[in-house]
């Protein structure tokens, strides 16, 4: 079982590290089927339900992970109607589902760095002039 929950996690923390939206939406449904499956496991040996008095406590099983595990279904759920919405509003705006960089964030990186500080292995990042788009010369003009 503890190579499932590995191989579930791995998969879909791979999957999250990913550009597609889509991809990151699967990643997140990876995630919650193995949260799910380590909330059943550690609930222990399954058992009785823990509404009879006749039952002694060691054959009773733990309601609290499937409490949680419902909680996770939920969340999951929500998460994934979340970004099925985003996906599905990216593909009609920009024509495809892709994660892309952010110029202004990095412009914004590069002025609160101290002039002389170089991180190892950015040289050609940092020195490059990030790519003119339509919306930076707009913005510059209206600054002057």
């Amino acid at each position: 079982m503890a190579i499932v929950l590995a191989v579930l996690y791995s998969v879909g923390f791979y999957l999250l590290m990913q550009r597609s939206l889509m991809r990151i939406l699967i990643g997140i449904v990876v995630l919650g089927h193995g949260a799910n499956l380590l909330l059943q496991v550690s609930g222990g040996p399954p058992g009785r339900a823990p509404i009879l008095d006749a039952v002694l406590p060691e054959q009773i099983a733990d309601p609290l992970p499937q409490a949680l595990a419902l909680t996770a279904i939920v969340i999951t759920f929500a998460l994934t109607t979340l970004l099925l919405a985003l996906g599905y509003r990216s593909w009609v705006l920009v024509g495809h589902d892709e994660v892309q960089d952010d110029v202004e964030d990095r412009r914004i990186a590069d002025r609160q760095k101290p002039k002389g500080a170089m991180e190892e292995g950015t040289a050609d990042e940092t020195d490059a002039e990030p790519e003119d788009t339509a919306d930076s010369h707009e913005l510059e003009e209206g600054r002057k």
